[in-house]
Order: C-alpha cells, then sequence, then structure tokens
C-alpha cells in the first residue's frame, strides 16, 4: 500500500523568519509516520535556510517551479539544478503558472525533464478550467495534459513522477470539486497513464487532488479509492489545521 503524501503549498506567503518559525513548530508536533509522507513548498528565497532546519524523516521540501535549462543567461529564474540537495520534490506545471503567467506545455514537458534529471521528483499539476469543464472536454484536457507533460519521461523514471489533479474552476475559490468528481478524474488520470505507460504504471503512480481542501474536506477526499492524498493550499498556511489534516490522512 502506498504512503499517503500531504504538501501544503505555501505559495506567496510566509518570510523567512515566518516560515522557520512555522517549521521549527511543524518538526516539534509531528512525528515521523510510516503511512503518511509530509511536504512543505515554501517560497524558493526560504527553501535552502530550510533545508538546513528540517528534519526530513519527519517531512520534505518541495520546489514551487523551476527552469528547465541547467544554467546560462535567464535572468530571474531558478534552474532545477540549483535545487538538487536542498529540495525533494518540486510542483510543475501549477495552474497559476499555466494561467498567470502563460506556462506553455513545452514549457511543463522541459521541466519535469529536468526535475528528474537533477535527481527531483516532479509533481505535475493537471486539471480543467470551468469552462472546458461546462464544454464536457475535461478527459481531453487531462489527455493532453499528461501526453505533453509526461512526454519526456521514460516508463522507467515515471515512478518518480507524482500526478496533481487541480481543477482550475476549485484553485482558491471555496467551490470545492465534489469527491465523485476527483474520483472520476483520478480515474482518468490511471486510464491514460495505463495508455501511455500500461496498467502496472498506471496502479503505482501516486495521484493528489488539490483545490480548495478544508479540514473538514480533507478526510472525504482522502477516502477516494485510488487518490493517494492532496495537494494543501491555503489551510497549510495554518499549522492547526495542516497538521489536523495531516492526522486525518494517517487515520484514514
Amino acid at each position: 500500500m502506498r504512503k499517503k503524501l500531504i504538501i501544503g503549498n505555501w505559495k506567496m506567503n510566509l518570510n523567512m523568519q515566518e516560515a522557520s518559525l512555522y517549521l521549527h513548530k511543524l518538526m516539534e508536533v509531528l512525528k515521523p509516520r510510516r503511512d503518511v509522507e509530509v511536504v512543505v513548498s515554501p517560497t524558493t528565497l526560504t527553501l535552502q535556510s530550510l533545508s538546513l532546519q528540517i528534519n526530513r524523516r519527519i517531512a520534505k521540501l518541495a520546489a514551487q517551479n523551476c527552469y528547465w535549462r541547467d544554467h546560462g543567461a535567464y535572468t530571474g529564474e531558478v534552474p532545477a539544478a540549483h535545487l538538487r540537495g536542498i529540495a525533494d520534490y518540486v510542483l510543475i506545471g501549477h495552474s497559476e503558472r499555466r494561467y498567470i503567467f502563460i506556462e506553455s506545455d513545452k514549457d511543463i514537458r522541459l521541466k519535469v525533464q529536468a526535475a528528474i534529471r537533477n535527481r527531483l521528483q516532479p509533481i505535475l499539476c493537471v486539471g480543467e478550467t470551468a469552462q472546458e469543464r461546462a464544454l464536457g472536454e475535461m478527459r481531453d484536457v487531462l489527455a493532453d495534459q499528461l501526453t505533453s507533460g509526461l512526454a519526456n519521461v521514460t516508463a522507467e523514471e515515471l515512478d518518480r513522477v507524482v500526478i496533481a489533479y487541480e481543477p482550475i474552476w476549485a484553485i482558491g475559490t471555496g467551490d470545492n470539486a465534489k469527491p465523485v468528481d476527483v474520483k472520476k478524474a483520478t480515474q482518468m488520470i490511471r486510464q491514460h497513464v495505463a495508455h501511455l505507460y500500461g496498467k502496472k504504471a498506471a496502479e503505482e503512480v501516486r495521484i493528489l487532488y488539490g483545490g480548495s481542501i478544508t479540514v473538514d474536506s480533507a478526510a472525504d477526499y482522502l477516502a477516494i479509492s485510488g487518490l493517494d492524498g492532496l495537494l494543501v493550499g491555503a489551510a497549510s498556511l495554518d499549522i492547526h489545521q495542516f497538521t489536523e489534516i495531516i492526522e486525518k490522512a494517517h487515520k484514514g
């Protein structure tokens, strides 16, 4: 049985002092769990400092983004190569990167490849917009994003990839996807991974749900068959809410 994976995406919140204090408290209240893997994703500026503070037996770190070139004249970018040894995971293709910063499918595909090349585990985010959902295009959108995002990933490398389903219409809106909808999306993702890599790979790949998750809704999502965990946004900024969600994953 796969470990549940709970990731807290802090987005553009918590400065150096706030992040350090949060992590200190988290290390005090959490215990290593055999059945739950905990990851926090702070801003890039705080990553290196937190990497020296964190107890990786208790939790791990994820970068929120990376660039796919390992070096060069790309002012302001942070390459995956510089995250190696600091972060364990990296978020790639998050809806805010796709739709606010207009990242292309090619960018996302190359970032996934760069993460694997630099021994980071990519968390490939996929999901449909409200319009695509209304038009019944959810399956096609997920298939296109998965096919493109995984195009440079070999069958042997797939076990290092995590897939996060985060419907755009549910991110930060309070309009939660219903568990039945998340289950349907999870099945679609596994079916498409099976089409690309075979049944065994589809059964083993880890799939998360992200989208306006709260303490109250977490257990319902964690109970979904085939879902391996949660990508938590706003609720992860409150250490009490975040640890309660982790506890639900453990008890579930």
